[in-house]
């Protein structure tokens, strides 16, 4: 009874998780809300699973969710010129990004390793740490966060279908393919704000 009640509720994380994947190639804010709810489901699916540094990951989405759905609100207007506009990643972004990835990875990996009996604490760690800063540069749409999210969804599949998370496998082929289409749609985005003369807003 408890195998299908968390099947249950990992194919439901799995069905809103597509659902927010489209939402998010589209720039619609009613992603955030949906991540809401999503991340919600995948708080409970990776406890019972071990994965407790993504079990903290799905806290953090709950939290910024509530960032982002503000952040794009705010940058929502009536006037299509007003909205809040894709953008590459500065030099200073950069700078300050890949040092707190890779601290951020450093202290997962050993609160993974010394307090919890995760059996793969540093992929767990690497999704968790590059997670983190690719959904901060998706509150301000960066468009670098879709590759990001491309070395994340790989090595997830990988360490879900070691799990034995189908669903949620089945859910990650499709953000890995998706990560990719999202980046060119994107990127198609910014040549049309570029023409519009709003890029540099």
């Amino acid at each position: 009874m408890q195998w299908l009640i968390n099947n249950y509720i990992e194919v439901l994380g799995t069905i809103f998780g597509l659902i927010y994947l489209y939402l998010e190639i589209k720039q619609n804010i009613w992603l955030w809300p949906l991540g809401l709810l999503t991340s919600a489901f995948y708080v409970y699916v990776f406890y019972v699973s071990k994965f407790y540094a993504d079990m903290g990951l799905q806290v953090y989405y709950v939290l910024i969710s509530i960032y982002g759905w503000w952040k794009w609100f705010r940058g929502v207007k009536p006037d299509v010129a007003d909205d809040l506009p894709v953008t590459r990643i500065t030099l200073r972004q950069l700078f300050a990004l890949v040092p707190i990835s890779i601290a951020l990875f450093g202290i997962i990996a050993y609160v993974l390793i010394n307090y919890t009996d995760s059996p793969v604490p540093y992929g767990d760690a690497f999704t968790t740490a590059l997670s983190i800063v690719a959904t901060w540069m998706l509150t301000h749409k960066i468009l670098e966060q879709w590759w990001l999210w491309v070395v994340v969804n790989l090595v997830s599949l990988v360490l879900y279908v070691y799990k034995g998370l189908y669903p949620t496998s089945v859910l990650f082929i499709f953000y890995f393919s998706m990560s990719v289409v999202g980046y060119f749609e994107w990127k198609r985005t910014m040549k049309q704000q570029a023409l519009e003369g709003i890029n540099g807003k």
